[in-house]
């Protein structure tokens, strides 16, 4: 699978662990879109670069900030993604499972790491599950 992800100052330290733990796996490629370290940015900066990515030269987002709620609001404004705000493995599974969703994104000052990384897996292990789903997400 191909992930980008990005990140603003809140979500940075978690962005830089999630690119080491998504590495280390060794069956994805990940692509940092910065920003590359912890001074203050703002984060619809990273929101849209991330989403010009996606569906073509990537198949997935993530993005990180404090709470996470910036930069979903962000990222679906754009037609093509369907960013879904996660803080547990459920919610990552459903909105894969049901949303089709191709962006996660996660609160730094609000999921605990480890948290985050059970959501992360979540994200990146479920598949969209079609069928009674399809038409609804065709209305989005």
């Amino acid at each position: 699978m191909r992930i980008i992800i990005a990140s603003d100052h809140g979500g940075y330290e978690y962005k830089q662990k999630f690119i080491e733990y998504i590495e280390n796996m060794n069956k994805h490629t990940v692509q940092d879109l910065g920003p590359y370290d912890d001074a203050s940015v703002d984060y619809p900066d990273y929101a849209h670069k991330l989403c010009t990515y996606i569906p073509k030269d990537a198949d997935v987002g993530i993005l990180l900030c404090g709470t996470g709620i910036g930069m979903s609001i962000v990222a679906n404004r754009n037609p093509n993604i369907r960013a879904a705000l996660c803080k547990d493995e459920k919610s990552a599974i459903l909105a894969r499972q049901h949303n089709d969703a191709n962006v996660l994104c996660i609160g730094a000052r609000n999921t605990d790491l480890y948290r985050a990384r059970v959501t992360l897996d979540s994200f990146l292990d479920t598949e969209f599950e079609g069928g009674r789903h399809l038409n609804r997400v065709a209305k989005f």
